[in-house]
């Protein structure tokens, strides 16, 4: 619970730049809201506010957050099993399905624990990342330059803390290697946000590696 409002908190200090971003590229304070409010996944919103600020086309701003938006279908796969199973509550629930909501549930030891993780981070960040966005949409331009104050580092200092307990493991090891080397293969070759997904393939070195590791049960163990 604390450090998932932790990680909330610093997301929305990050959500405060791109309500200074939205604004001072064109758009109004109740479409940036809207957009963190609906869309509500990050990286999108900036590929999506950054071509429309570059005077790129609807579609091509539209295509790049879908893409980039991509990877939360296979987030929710993995968190399938926590969440709700009515329908209303479950589509509630899928809004909070973000990296640094999954990040947090598979890195607890039980179902319980994942599922209060998954909650507690999803919470946080979203009613961090919309008051933070309201906030910076309202203050416009008396913020030109976000990164001024360090925002940009929010992110990627979020990840690399929720990075280092899968580090722990050889699969965790394997997945972060192998990812990060498809990753660096792709940039120059494929189109933004592109290797940010086939990255995700260096999951798959590091899940067959912990299947290795795991001993086959035991006589008495096998069975009901």
């Amino acid at each position: 619970m604390r450090d998932g409002i932790v990680l909330g908190t610093t997301v929305g200090l990050f959500g405060t730049a791109f309500g200074v971003l939205a604004t001072t590229s064109g758009l109004s304070v109740a479409q940036a809201a809207a957009l963190s409010l609906l869309v509500f996944t990050g990286a999108s919103q900036f590929a999506l506010v950054s071509v429309v600020a570059s005077g790129g086309s609807l579609v091509a701003a539209f295509g790049s957050a879908l893409l980039l938006a991509a990877r939360n279908g296979i987030y929710g796969v993995a968190m399938a099993r926590l969440l709700p199973r009515r329908v209303p509550a479950r589509l509630a629930a899928a809004q909070l399905v973000i990296d640094e909501s999954t990040a947090m549930a598979v890195a607890q030891p039980d179902d319980r624990r994942a599922r209060e993780a998954f909650f507690a981070t999803g919470i946080s960040v979203f009613v961090a990342w919309n008051l933070g966005t309201m906030l910076g949409a309202l203050g416009g331009s008396r913020l030109a330059d976000p990164e001024s104050l360090g925002l940009d580092a929010a992110f990627p200092a979020g990840f690399i803390a929720l990075l280092l307990p899968h580090l722990r493991t050889r699969g965790g090891r394997l997945s972060a290697l192998a990812g990060a080397a498809v990753a660096a293969v792709g940039l120059p070759l494929l189109p933004n946000g592109a290797p940010v997904l086939v990255a995700s393939l260096g999951v798959l070195l590091g899940a067959r590696a912990a299947t290795r590791a795991t001993p086959p049960p035991g006589p008495g163990e096998a069975g009901g």
